[in-house]
């Protein structure tokens, strides 16, 4: 008997929980997250962040929350993950000396960690408070009907809702403020492999419609190393915008990555960086008219050559990531040219870096002929040593 009830019990466990898909339900105390009146002892709730942080606030919050995005990821103390009455905390905003998680820090846009301040180290997200000295809307929007930096611009980047990454952006399906935007999505998160990306919660990262792979395990958050880091999705040709198909972005729920890829993602604001040439925007946006060198902008959603100097790249380095053409379902230590995709994340940072362009590596130090290693050198594995 006690052997048939463990068997029910194991079957019940596949039902529920494939190995496709992890439950990553927020846990711990509702009191770590939620306070009812923004009351306690003649003070307020809003507790998070380190003492001088401009976002710490005071409250009331929506959802009845202690405090916004920030206010939770962005502690500024020196751990990239806080463990808060039991609950671990990713954090995007700290000063924790043995690296960031996958996303990057925006710490270095301050100058709080890292080689100094800088504007061009990240995305300058209002809830930061320094607005970026230089750019306005995003590089490489498109010009005209909004996506230059009329409607997502540096007077109201955030990072999540209408004018964000997280949730859902679309501002006319009726769910554009911030909460309402990632409503229920912690409650209901799912990790591991996400294939479906129909909603906040099944999306990689809470980016809507981005599929993926995230890293929930030892090291999860992180890009740790070959065997420890995300996978991430990829396409074999990036879209082509042309008239009469904005639905490729514009969806029926909010605004959607073409293809479900992360560079799909990123296109939705930096669509000149992102896209084939031609169509409505002309053939001076995008990177080139078709998937073959020579381009005029360097290429995503592209597979890695299996020729020549691109050949040489089959180990997977965490410095350049690459993309699958197939969600994956476990990580692999393995890159393949001429299946793999060169994605918007193999040179750049979702959130900040040391490095100006968010870039993961210091530019100026891929020197061609040089005999340096990393950086460039990962994909372009021969021309360290040309001259």
């Amino acid at each position: 008997m006690y052997i048939i009830v463990l068997l029910f019990s194991v079957f019940l466990f596949f039902i529920s929980c494939p190995f496709s898909s992890v439950k990553a339900q927020i846990s711990g105390p509702c009191a770590n997250c939620h306070t009812m009146h923004n009351s306690q002892d003649a003070t307020f709730m809003a507790t998070y962040g380190a003492t001088g942080q401009s976002w710490k606030g005071t409250g009331p919050y929506p959802s009845l929350l202690k405090g916004d995005c920030l206010g939770c990821h962005g502690m500024g103390l020196p751990n990239k993950i806080v463990n808060l009455g039991g609950s671990e905390i990713p954090q995007v905003f700290h000063t924790d000396p043995t690296g960031d998680l996958a996303g990057g820090n925006f710490a270095y846009i301050l100058g709080v960690k890292g080689s100094g301040a800088s504007d061009s180290k990240g995305h300058n997200i209002v809830d930061i408070g320094n607005p970026d000295d230089i750019l306005d809307g995003p590089p490489g929007g498109f010009l005209g009907f909004g996506h230059d930096g009329s409607n997502v611009n540096d007077s109201n980047l955030t990072c999540a809702g209408e004018n964000g990454c997280h949730g859902i952006r679309e501002v006319w399906s009726g769910n554009s403020n911030l909460n309402g935007s990632m409503n229920g999505a912690h409650h209901k998160n799912i990790g591991g492999r996400l294939d479906v990306a129909d909603d906040v919660y099944n999306s990689y990262r809470f980016l809507y419609g981005v599929k993926g792979f995230e890293n929930n395990g030892t090291y999860k958050w992180q890009n740790f190393d070959e065997n420890n880091h995300n996978e991430y999705y990829g396409a074999t040709s990036p879209p082509l915008y042309d008239s009469g198909n904005c639905e490729i972005c514009h969806g029926p729920v909010s605004i959607q990555p073409p293809q479900n890829t992360m560079s799909g993602f990123c296109a939705t604001c930096h669509g000149n960086f992102h896209t084939l040439s031609g169509g409505y925007y002309g053939d001076s946006a995008g990177i080139g008219d078709d998937t073959i060198s020579p381009f005029q902008r360097h290429p995503t959603d592209i597979i890695l050559p299996n020729t020549g100097e691109y050949s040489g790249y089959t180990f997977y380095n965490v410095e350049a990531p690459v993309a699958r053409t197939t969600v994956p379902s476990s990580i692999d230590s393995v890159v393949t040219p001429g299946s793999d995709v060169v994605m918007c994340l193999s040179c750049h940072m979702a959130h900040a870096s040391d490095y100006p362009d968010m870039l993961r590596w210091d530019y100026s130090q891929s020197i061609a002929g040089g005999g340096g290693t990393g950086g460039c050198f990962i994909c372009h594995t021969t021309k360290n040593s040309q001259p």
